[in-house]
């Protein structure tokens, strides 16, 4: 029963309460704030033991702090308790306001259940109110926030035993606890958020760390790799321009990379590969193409593309790897070339002839008899005006049929009717085995080579001059009359027939010359076979003593 002096034994508890409330609120970690909760019963609110349950990630409840007694500390702080044993437990005794009281007539059930507790046995109380070491006292802290407190998740429990005047709190002490109990969740919950903000913190400064340290990586990365380097703009109006190179890159093109960022690659590309370079993915593309040099020449460089983004759906940028493979182009290069031209002259050889001369026929033929014929075979024309073929043969994959081939054509008669053609001449030297019998192969060899270079200087740029083997060449010389081709003939006959330095002496060939022509609806043999044999009927008609050298 309340006395007449407790009004003033409440304000002293007030002012108890509320430095322990300032110390629970001040504490410096989640762990201290436990602490000072459990501590906070037993100076702030009279009791001598106080346990703070705190629950864990996976619903179990962990004795987290205990105080008033060491010995019951030792033994059971850090002990578990089943989450159903608690919700048993809250769910039985007494509701007093939020509290749940289970006296001793009740609790003997709970002596075997697997909550952590510290109990002693005793009398049978003396009066009403008496406290029996038995009962039990349980103050549930909710989340903050919530309206009515019970509603709110559950937290933790404080269980709280023997309280110093022996009886069971009144009133005004239950209401005691139940604020305590309410202020202690605040506390807690904000030790917990400022413990996950420290840890957050902990782990940002961590990872901003490891991203500073790969930032790092990746700058030596760039700026010490032994190839080239470069981060372009990816998207937007300023796409593909160059943010910044390495060294490597830099040295490779004899450009500042002060001035490599007024460029991007397409402006450096050379102008036959602009298709290769705009054909090439963004990411993971790879092309090999040629870079333009400051002093005006280009490099064969092999370019790998990724994509990089600076931060978490941020800017992407194009990471492009570039390596120098101007050794191995060029070594390719050689070897293309070898492969196509003559080892001795330089001259293409006769599967290139064949090669080049095939590009320029189809097997559809362009001239008047062939156009009847097929006209007659099939019903429909089988050409345009403009001399396009249509293909209507049974089993065609297609008769959409523009065809953008260029139809080759010939010179139908004798005499220049104006057609401009595809002139074929086939030169044989004449003499020349007895060069190499009289002087050697080394001699023959000389000749070889200075008529294919009087060959070359005579014809026009676009035109072919090929070996096709031991003293034979062969001239493709498109858009020609027949007057052209027979004028062109003459000039090259003129020119072989100079003298040749050969060890040392002064030899002289002559050269025969057979002109064919090229026209759609033949093989490339057929057309080499058409001039060799107009050559040797030219061969034949001339006295041979024309055709004497030496």
């Amino acid at each position: 029963m309340e006395t007449e002096s407790e009004p003033y034994v409440r304000l002293a508890t007030l002012r108890q309460l509320h430095q322990v409330m300032a110390d629970m609120n001040t504490a410096r970690s989640l762990a201290d704030t436990l602490q000072t909760v459990a501590d906070g019963v037993v100076t702030g609110l009279g009791y001598e033991l106080a346990c703070v349950n705190l629950v864990r990630p996976d619903g179990d409840l962990v004795v987290a702090a205990f105080a008033g007694n060491p010995a019951a500390e030792a033994l059971i702080t850090g002990r578990v308790g089943s989450r159903e044993s608690w919700e048993r437990r809250l769910s039985m005794g007494e509701n007093w306001g939020d509290l749940v009281f289970i006296p001793h007539t009740e609790g003997w059930v709970l002596d075997d259940d697997d909550v952590p507790q510290w109990y002693t046995d005793g009398p049978a109380p003396r009066f009403e109110d008496e406290w029996h070491p038995s009962d039990r006292l349980f103050a549930p802290m909710f989340t903050p926030g919530v309206q009515g407190g019970s509603c709110g998740e559950l937290i933790g429990v404080l269980s709280v035993d023997r309280p110093r005047n022996g009886r069971r709190p009144g009133a005004w002490g239950r209401e005691a606890l139940q604020m305590y109990a309410f202020q202690a969740a605040i506390a807690i919950s904000n030790a917990r958020l400022r413990a996950n903000m420290q840890r957050a913190l902990v782990r940002l400064e961590r990872e901003q760390q490891a991203l500073r340290a790969s930032e790092e990586s990746f700058r030596q990365a760039f700026e010490y790799a032994p190839s080239g380097m470069a981060i372009a703009e990816m998207g937007g109006d300023q796409h593909g321009r160059i943010l910044r190179t390495n060294d490597a890159l830099c040295r490779l093109l004899g450009r500042p990379a002060s001035a490599m960022r007024r460029y991007s690659f397409s402006d450096l590309v050379h102008p036959e590969d602009i298709g290769t370079l705009l054909r090439t993915s963004a990411e993971g593309g790879r092309a090999e193409l040629r870079l333009g040099r400051r002093d005006g020449t280009y490099v064969w460089v092999s370019l790998r593309n990724s994509v990089v983004a600076d931060a978490a759906d941020g800017p992407r940028f194009l990471l492009t790897h570039v390596e120098d493979i101007e050794d191995r182009k060029r070594r390719e290069l050689q070897l293309a070339h070898r492969a196509s031209h003559d080892s001795l002259t330089g001259l293409p050889n006769s599967a290139e002839l064949r090669a080049r001369l095939s590009s320029r026929l189809c097997q559809r033929p362009a001239h008047p008899g062939a156009l009847e014929s097929l006209d007659a075979a099939y019903g429909h024309p089988a050409f345009d005006a403009h001399g396009h073929g249509f293909d209507f043969r049974p089993g065609a994959e297609s008769f959409d049929a523009y065809d953008h081939h260029v139809h080759t054509v010939a010179p139908e008669s004798d005499h220049d009717d104006g057609t401009k053609g595809l002139a074929v001449l086939f030169c044989d030297l004449d003499g020349f085995k007895s060069i190499n019998d009289r002087f050697g192969h080394n001699a023959g060899d000389a000749v070889l080579i200075e008529v294919a270079r009087r060959l070359t200087r005579q014809v026009r740029d676009g035109d072919t001059v090929a070996r096709l083997g031991g003293d034979e060449f062969v001239i493709l010389a498109d858009g020609l009359g027949r007057a052209d081709a027979a004028d062109l003939a003459v000039r090259l006959r003129n020119e072989i027939i100079q003298p040749i330095r050969a060890e040392g002496r002064a030899v002289r060939v002559g050269a025969s010359f057979g002109i064919g022509w090229a026209h759609c609806g033949m093989t490339a043999d057929e057309v080499l076979k058409s001039a060799d044999e107009r050559m040797y009927v030219e061969k034949r008609s001339r006295p041979k003593q024309h055709r004497r050298a030496g």
